[in-house]
């Protein structure tokens, strides 16, 4: 009974995440890119040190400054900044497609960078689903319009940043991490602000939808967290791609998008490698674990 609630848990965390995306993209129709991201940072973070001071998770500067953590927090700019400008400007069924491949470009980070063995198999899941994002995507094609680009970037900043996450020393908490990264996105939408020259949004609406972009990432982080506690990772971490599902639903719901045959089979491949890849990984560990075992 366990594992079949950490699944539904799972699947509502995906849910509630899918909507979040909803959310920021309704608001970046109402306020400039910059604007969203400075608001998705202040309510993210004073979420995250709520969580931590109910939880007593200490926060200090100097855990803040640590070169790794400002590397996961350069990273993190990176990631948003692609996401949030890419949800403002393409179908949000693209982006879904595009965010799936995150695993399978951790996975290529952790062998190039982090010399963790991959064998050919993944190596192979990983071509497909990089074949399944160039289908979504199609440069220059009729419909590639270059906002595309831009999440390709935010995918790559928060794989990059998941790595660094792994180097973390353990004595850092989570919560803590995940407070300085949020923060570390003001800066970076308080600038394209000013690039930009685009007005501050003071419409309730804007405001309306960003406190409940803050409060369904909430509500879903708590949620995969749960799951993940719960049961087995091999049982509930699959059902992380039914968040595809959610978001070009939410998209053909809310916005009337309708995606082509090209983006449904792009991300039918990009979501059959990334199922590969983690069931390949599961089961090498499984391997690896019952040889160590005495």
């Amino acid at each position: 009974m366990d594992t079949l609630r950490a699944i539904a848990l799972m699947v509502a965390g995906m849910a509630l995440l899918a909507a979040s995306d909803a959310f920021l993209k309704l608001a970046s129709q109402t306020a400039p890119v910059g604007q969203v991201m400075v608001m998705l940072s202040i309510g993210a973070t004073a979420l995250f040190l709520v969580l931590a001071a109910l939880r007593g998770v200490r926060l200090s500067l100097s855990e803040a400054f640590e070169p790794k953590v400002m590397l996961r927090n350069l990273f993190e700019m990176i990631g948003a900044l692609g996401m949030i400008v890419g949800l403002s400007k393409i179908p949000l069924a693209l982006m879904a497609a595009i965010m799936q491949t995150a695993p399978l470009v951790v996975t290529l980070g952790a062998a190039l960078f982090l010399q963790e063995p991959v064998g050919w198999r993944r190596w192979l899941a990983i071509g497909v689903g990089l074949v399944g994002m160039l289908m979504v995507i199609r440069p220059g094609g009729a419909a590639f319009t270059g906002w595309e680009i831009f999440p390709v970037v935010g995918v790559t900043g928060l794989a990059a940043r998941d790595l660094v996450t792994r180097l973390l020393p353990a004595r850092i908490p989570s919560l803590a991490v995940s407070a300085y990264g949020f923060a570390a996105v003001l800066p970076v939408g308080l600038v394209v602000l000013l690039i930009t020259g685009a007005p501050f949004s003071g419409e309730g609406e804007t405001f309306g939808y960003m406190t409940g972009a803050v409060v369904v990432t909430a509500a879903g982080y708590l949620a995969v967290t749960m799951a993940m506690r719960m049961a087995p990772v091999s049982s509930v971490a699959p059902f992380r791609y039914t968040r595809l599902v959610f978001t070009a639903g939410l998209g053909m719901a809310i916005f009337g998008e309708r995606p082509d045959g090209w983006t449904w089979a792009g991300a039918a491949l990009i979501l059959a490698a990334g199922l590969y890849s983690f069931l390949r990984e599961n089961r090498l560990a499984r391997q690896q674990a019952a040889v160590l075992r005495p």
